[in-house]
């Protein structure tokens, strides 16, 4: 799953991390909505990874065929972040022409 939010931020996602009990979608906080500083429209919390696969101001979920890169991930971090794995990088960013490719084969269905 590709997680999208405000200016072009992206996370991924398996769905085996994306379907637990205890990950939340925020909509609101103290039965108010959430205000634009905290997250609004929607905040994700997936407290068992590492902060980046969390999201602030989400717009969409994506489901996707194949794994592909979110916004820290093309940037050499790890992609799925589990701390208890100490999965923190990656190996080396990917390239914007990798990254290209990858989108393109997702939306053929490739």
């Amino acid at each position: 799953c590709l997680v999208t939010a405000e200016q072009g931020f992206t996370t991924n996602l398996p769905l085996s991390d994306l379907d637990r009990p205890d990950n939340l979608i925020a909509l609101k906080w103290g039965g108010e909505w959430l205000a634009p500083e905290h997250g609004w429209p929607a905040r994700l919390l997936v407290p068992h990874l590492y902060l980046w696969k969390s999201a602030k101001w989400v717009r969409g979920f994506e489901l996707l065929d194949q794994d592909m890169p979110g916004f820290w991930e093309q940037n050499g971090y790890h992609m799925r972040g589990d701390p208890w794995l100490e999965e923190r990088y990656g190996g080396r960013a990917l390239t914007q022409h990798e990254i290209n490719r990858l989108r393109n084969r997702s939306k053929k269905g490739v």
